[in-house]
């Protein structure tokens, strides 16, 4: 740990800023992931959790240039088109529960759990609770009830934003939650995949300008190259992961990513409590 302390501060940047991208689409938690990163690389102050969370943004650019010719005919269609003016008022409806929480919320929730062990322990809480719904889903052998994200209702919408808001809790997943409470309701992997691309772009992007505006006096101009660099290493890690996703998806399922979870959980509560390594808080 102390090695990777020493490392230079764009060298951290760019480490946490690919593992943002990496993570950020899959059900395994990027907050978990970037706050035990930060912890490994001595990165942790008030700064840090503002860079963090403002590097969540390249991510989400990644999604934008991605689905661009989506959200370009969406955006051209809301005047005229009555199923563009239903996907918008969709996405801002799942939008709104984890905006308003996180405003009331945030704070206290940050102090008490963006911490190694409670993002441990959520790890493998998560990792059960996918393999419930994963063999749930198999019993069922039922045909899904939405399998198209333009189907969805308002509230269809509604449910994904209060499932999506689950993730305040560090270590849970922003898209595990969208994407296991959408099977849950009824959507089918895929289009509970899709839309929680779509929901991630207003919730994320909101966080990284409210975080950084909220907290601007920790930042100067010198921070510029820092943010920078992790900006960039989340667009271009998060661009190759959504298209990997979007294939993934189609074919398997998360168990996998259930077993990641919770072995990775469990290793990380063994070296807690052992003192093998030190977690900072």
């Amino acid at each position: 740990m102390d090695a990777l302390s020493a490392l230079p501060l764009l060298v951290k940047a760019a480490i946490l800023g690919i593992v943002e991208g990496l993570t950020e689409f899959l059900p395994i938690s990027s907050t978990g992931h970037l706050i035990l990163a930060g912890s490994l690389l001595g990165w942790h102050d008030e700064k840090a959790k503002v860079f963090q969370i403002a590097i969540q943004t390249g991510a989400m650019a990644a999604v934008i240039w991605y689905y661009r010719r989506r959200i370009a005919a969406v955006l051209t269609g809301l005047t005229s088109d009555a199923r563009a003016r239903r996907f918008a008022l969709n996405v801002l409806i799942g939008f709104l529960p984890a905006a308003v929480l996180g405003v009331l919320f945030a704070s206290s929730i940050k102090a008490v759990l963006f911490k190694p062990v409670p993002v441990a322990i959520a790890f493998v809480v998560g990792g059960f609770i996918i393999l419930w719904v994963e063999a749930r889903q198999r019993r069922s052998n039922a045909p899904a009830r939405i399998a198209q994200v333009d189907d969805l209702t308002h509230l269809d919408a509604l449910k994904l934003g209060l499932a999506q808001a689950f993730a305040l809790i560090p270590g849970t997943s922003r898209s595990g939650a969208t994407i296991i409470g959408g099977m849950l309701f009824g959507l089918s992997r895929a289009a509970a995949t899709e839309f929680s691309f779509f929901l991630a772009i207003p919730t994320l992007v909101g966080a990284g300008v409210y975080d950084t505006w909220k907290y601007r006096a920790l930042l100067g101009v010198s921070d510029l190259p820092l943010f920078a660099v992790g900006l960039v290493t989340a667009f271009l890690s998060a661009l190759a992961c959504v298209h990997w996703l979007i294939r993934y998806v189609s074919r398997h399922d998360f168990v996998p990513f259930a077993w990641y979870r919770i072995g990775f959980g469990v290793l990380l509560l063994i070296t807690a409590w052992t003192g093998v390594i030190r977690w900072s808080d």
